[in-house]
């Protein structure tokens, strides 16, 4: 009679429609030495639960003192220190490579600056302003003949599309 009620409840139990009392009353018999020999391959699932358990209450116990008292686990504030070093020297090496290049930049602009302006002779003068005045004209007018080719998209576009 119990065999047909343990076979009942683990048809239920594989169909997932047992309740808790009757998922212990399959722990409690697969824990047992008398399981019926067609139901010996079930053991291995249910006996998986009294295993860790087990495996908890040593662990538990390895955990206690002579006095009786749990020992603490270790945390993780160890990584938590080593991380707030890393982002220390991090940080430090931004600020130093920001004013270390700061002063290079600021020493090559100093030396630039005291370049330009210095033409003694007018005409040399006129000359490098002639020279630069014509690079600027050259690339504006780069510029213009690219706007020429959107305005012939455009043109393009209302033909096609009548507006």
């Amino acid at each position: 009679m119990e065999l047909d009620k343990i076979e009942n409840i683990l048809e239920k139990y594989f169909q997932g429609e047992t309740t808790i009392a009757e998922e212990n009353q399959l722990k409690e018999y697969f824990s047992s030495s008398n399981v019926a020999q067609h139901l010996e391959q079930y053991k291995p699932v249910f006996g998986y639960f009294s295993q860790v358990k087990q495996q908890k209450s040593t662990q538990e116990l390895e955990n206690l003192t002579l006095t009786g008292e749990t020992i603490p686990l270790k945390t993780k504030k160890r990584n938590l220190v080593w991380l707030s070093i890393a982002a220390s020297v991090v940080v430090l090496l931004g600020i130093g490579t920001f004013f270390f290049a700061g002063e290079e930049n600021n020493t090559t602009a100093v030396a630039s600056q005291s370049e330009l302006g210095t033409y003694d002779d007018p005409e040399e003068a006129l000359a490098a302003t002639q020279k630069a005045l014509a690079l600027l004209s050259n690339k504006v007018n780069v510029g213009i003949e690219s706007v020429q080719y959107i305005n012939e998209y455009e043109q393009s576009k209302n033909k096609i599309f009548k507006q």
